[in-house]
């Protein structure tokens, strides 16, 4: 059944094209109910097509660039027949394009379905799920597609419906300026995909990914680690690393759902998915930096993220340093550790933000921790499923957080020469993500009352709780598709592993492994220890525990902001200028040079036979007398 993988991007593109035609007209709340059902087929589709993926003969199919393994190639049209470029419109099904399909249309569906009762009301309801719709299908092609260019399509979709979705509000100045700055930073990530995808079909003579597998060991190190490198800088501003992580915490300016399905469960892994997926032109050197780049922004949006406020940033800057541990994941070469913390982190961080967004909705739009409290015995679904993902994410056992962070966390002790400096930053992310999570959970859900009398907080609808229970349950549980429990054949790392060049194999024994999973468990129970303490107990002095310095994050954004309304202002005028006078003066000095000489010999064109006769004779006499004087001499 893998042969219907095409209809899996096509029903929510289906969903977009009728929401767009007769959206306005359906109403609420059945425009919402169109695109939930447009993405549940969706999910349904890709459930069947991996049932067929997993039918495939692995002995008799060849896995993508030969290494064995299940695979299908859907093409649907030739696309660019150009000289020697040929790309084909076509889908790739394999192991880790359906693992990314299950969890982008799952968890997809149960946000769509949220939102039906989070939107209700808005004037925009119509416009919001064609936007959702159109993200879903961009999503799609960019995990499903069999080549760099038919991705390329996807992440520019993705892009363009994240600008279009956080600046959803644009009535109010700070989303508008929201959603441009997200649009400008990740064009310097594009500039990356595109220069790596010119220099690998250059050098190679394809853009398809199996045959780029193919053919990646004959790169030249030096060509193959500039396209890493250009790859992590698609990379880092698509999945908002160091230093493009800057848009990310400004994105929540958007609804809450966008914020929980693109600005934490899809869009912004997107990055992980390239360079695991190109994983065969990485070279070591860029593995390095890579992992460097992944430890530096997880340690930094962790310590961000324990003095922020506003609930959303909190989660904001906490996506960033878990996308951080998926980057170091990749750096020591544990592709299978990324992408399982990508999924886990799907369930969990998918269930926080909507869980958020239930608190907002509850206390009528209030996102200041400090304005809240005491919310578990008014919002009882809420807070339970939020403990669950709290919990997930602070890698408390056996919750699927700690299995993926355990990996991750394993991968960077067996580094060598700096796998141990890798471990403990990891390891302080991981006790700061304990704490930082359980201060926002003891923030809002436990404590006394501190909103306003006027403000009256109730528990959501079902059709935002009931996801709220299902991501609960996915997030609890969701460590089993990395576990040894049901079979091999179904266990992630085995699933994956013939998509991978190199694939990881830890080579600690089982004691060191205990052992540093004990760690990882005392570090997570110390990180709420303090936080238990801080703020319930109130035993330490809770206005030393925010500095300013954490609470305006190192003053790198508000410094970039300066310098570009300052400094970088006044560069860009004097190049514009210079652009202007001297660029543009040059070319109107040429031309008008040109436009003089021609002045000057327009009257040897008059037109009379005469006047060139008497030029052809003059010009004979020249050149006989020429001709003489040289014979002469």
């Amino acid at each position: 059944m893998v042969s219907v993988v095409w209809l899996i991007p096509a029903l929510p593109l289906a969903g977009f094209a009728i929401l767009l035609l007769a959206g306005p007209r359906l109403g609420e709340p059945r425009v919402g109910w169109l695109a939930t059902a447009a993405s549940a087929g969706s999910f349904l589709l890709t459930l069947i097509t991996f049932g067929g993926l997993l039918g495939l003969d692995s002995a008799a199919e060849g896995g993508a660039g030969g290494r064995g393994g299940r695979w299908f190639i859907s093409t649907l049209f030739e696309w660019m027949p150009i000289g020697g470029l040929e790309v084909d419109a076509a889908l790739l099904v394999d192991p880790l394009s359906m693992t990314m399909a299950l969890f982008v249309t799952g968890v997809g569906t149960l946000i769509h379905l949220y939102s039906v009762g989070y939107m209700a009301g808005d004037p925009k309801y119509s416009k919001f799920f064609l936007y959702l719709n159109l993200f879903l299908f961009s999503m799609l092609m960019l995990v499903l597609g069999e080549n760099l260019v038919v991705t390329f399509l996807g992440w520019e979709g993705v892009g363009t419906c994240s600008y279009l979705l956080i600046s959803f509000w644009h009535e109010r100045p700070t989303a508008a300026t929201a959603g441009k700055k997200a649009f400008v930073t990740n064009r310097i990530g594009d500039f990356g995909f595109m220069v790596a995808t010119f220099l690998l079909w250059t050098t190679l003579g394809t853009v398809s990914y199996a045959g780029l597998a193919t053919a990646a060991p004959t790169l030249a190190t030096g060509t193959a680690t500039a396209v890493s490198l250009l790859l992590l800088l698609a990379a880092a501003g698509k999945s908002a690393q160091l230093p493009l992580y800057v848009w990310l915490p400004d994105a929540m300016e958007g609804p809450t759902p966008v914020s929980a399905m693109v600005h934490a469960a899809t869009m912004v892994t997107a990055g992980v998915y390239l360079l695991v997926r190109l994983n065969p032109v990485l070279t070591d050197t860029a593995l390095l930096i890579i992992a460097i780049v992944g430890a530096a922004t997880a340690l930094f949006a962790a310590l961000a993220a324990v003095a922020q406020h506003d609930i959303k940033k909190v989660l904001a800057y906490s996506t960033i340093s878990q996308l951080g541990y998926m980057f170091l994941a990749i750096g020591s070469g544990a592709y299978v550790a990324a992408i399982f913390h990508v999924v886990t982190h799907a369930f969990f961080k998918g269930l926080l933000f909507l869980g958020s967004g239930s608190v907002i909705h509850g206390l009528g739009d209030e996102q200041d921790m400090r304005r809240m409290g005491g919310l578990r015995l008014a919002m009882p679904i809420t807070a339970v499923t939020f403990i669950v993902g709290w919990l997930a994410i602070a890698g408390v056992p056996p919750l699927s957080g700690f299995w993926s962070k355990d990996e991750i966390l394993l991968a960077a002790w067996e580094q060598p020469d700096i796998g141990p400096l890798l471990w403990i930053v990891g390891l302080v992310t991981a006790l700061l993500t304990a704490y930082y999570m359980s201060r926002l959970t003891f923030l809002v859900f436990f404590g006394g009352q501190r909103w306003d009398d006027n403000v009256h907080p109730h528990e959501s609808p079902a059709t935002m709780t009931l996801p709220l229970v299902m991501l609960a349950g996915a997030a609890a549980i969701g460590g089993v598709v990395n576990l040894p429990l049901v079979g091999d054949w179904l266990v992630l790392e085995h699933f994956l592993e013939p998509v991978l060049a190199h694939p990881l194999h830890f080579t600690s024994g089982t004691g060191t492994k205990l052992i540093l999973a004990l760690v990882a468990i005392v570090m997570a129970l110390g990180g709420i220890a303090v936080a238990v303490g801080a703020w319930l107990r109130s035993r330490i002095p809770t206005d030393r525990l925010e500095p300013a310095l954490l609470e305006n994050v190192f003053y790198v954004d508000s410094t970039i902001s300066n310098f570009v309304s300052g400094p970088g202002t006044a560069a860009f005028e004097a190049a514009a200028t210079v652009d202007r006078k001297v660029v543009d003066g040059a070319v109107d000095g040429v031309a008008k040079l040109v436009r003089q000489l021609g002045q000057a010999v327009r009257p040897l064109q008059s037109g009379y036979l005469r006047h060139y006769a008497s030029g052809v004779a003059v010009g004979a006499i020249i050149l006989v007398v020429w001709l003489a004087l040289r014979g002469v001499s």
